[in-house]
């Protein structure tokens, strides 16, 4: 059987088309129906499904793209699409989730999970790399369906629980159910279940609580430093310097990404990973795989340090650049 995943519908709130509109009016009577049928209000039923105002398959359809599941090192599993990562870690007392994705990511997700043979109802845990809609839009159907504990970073407690609405950056226009946080991190923070440590790395800058997740695996032998980073990217739009009549995004941003870059160098890394495939060219690895790779393509200290000293370098050439504006 070929897996398709569910593809986000919303669509443009300036669409005037009549067909257009009468297909939502159809779509929000049907929806406030099978919400009857639930149990549940038309009314959540609605704003829930309204959160969704950006369509993630026109943003890079790498997104939604599906790739078969695979094993990484010792407990540790990819079952995530081509681009969002979500990772899981199996123990005996039950599993860890690492990334809910978009609202739609959430059947890929599962069935990636049970592809690999594992129950998806087994997932105890559920983290997040940060609060924005393509790493945590699904949060809330996977709690529902799992009962996961969500753990979340202090500074993006506020986010998730506000479905977006209170992120700095995309507060109105990249919305998404919100969830409840059931354990608050901090910096350093360990969540441990079964035999599996994660230790919280809070990486701000990206969001106010970015987190870079670490942990330890078992693998021929070995024992390997896996490094999840978080994220270290200066998205479009960011204000890095406080400008006349262009506020900094946050107060001390800045700082917080040279922080955030201070402990990632500060990171032992054997197994070089990332809230989206590209950080740790994913593809390029899977393909070496295919072609006959003896080695654990996924250990990758090199490259791990290679792109964080890329990526500093871009963030301090894009400080520079908005410091010489007038």
């Amino acid at each position: 059987m070929i897996f398709r995943p569910l593809t986000a519908r919303a669509g443009s709130r300036r669409a005037a088309v009549p067909a257009l509109m009468m297909r939502a009016l159809m779509m929000r009577a049907l929806r406030m129906i099978v919400a009857l049928m639930l149990g549940g209000t038309p009314v959540a039923w609605s704003q829930a499904q309204a959160a969704v105002t950006t369509p993630a398959a026109a943003q890079n359809p790498a997104w939604t793209t599906p790739i078969a599941p695979f094993h990484i090192a010792g407990n540790l599993y990819y079952v995530g699409s081509q681009d969002l990562a979500s990772y899981l870690i199996v123990t005996p007392q039950g599993d860890i989730l690492i990334n809910s994705s978009l609202q739609s990511s959430v059947p890929l997700i599962r069935h990636s999970v049970e592809q690999l043979g594992f129950h998806f109802s087994d997932i105890r845990i559920l983290l997040i790399s940060h609060a924005h809609h393509d790493h945590d839009a699904g949060s809330a159907e996977i709690i529902r369906q799992t009962h996961a504990k969500y753990m979340v970073m202090d500074a993006d407690v506020s986010v998730v629980e506000s479905g977006g609405r209170t992120d700095f950056a995309y507060g109105k226009s990249q919305l998404y159910p919100a969830a409840k946080v059931d354990r608050v991190l901090h910096d350093g923070d360990s969540v441990r279940l079964g035999d599996a440590v994660l230790v919280a790395h809070e990486t701000p800058g990206h969001t106010r609580g970015c987190t870079t997740w670490t942990m330890r695996v078992h693998e021929g032998g070995r024992v390997l430093d896996v490094v999840i980073v978080g994220s270290w990217n200066v998205n479009p739009g960011y204000q890095l310097v406080d400008r006349p009549r262009h506020p900094a995004s946050y107060p001390g941003i800045a700082a917080d990404f040279r922080h955030t870059f201070a402990v990632l160098k500060s990171l032992h890394c054997d197994v070089f990973l990332g809230a989206h495939g590209s950080y740790f060219n994913m593809v390029a690895k899977l393909a070496r795989l295919r072609a006959g790779a003896k080695d654990n393509v996924w250990i990758d200290p090199r490259g791990y340090r290679a792109a964080v000293q890329e990526r500093e370098h871009a963030f301090e050439t894009e400080l520079a650049r908005q410091a010489s504006l007038p």
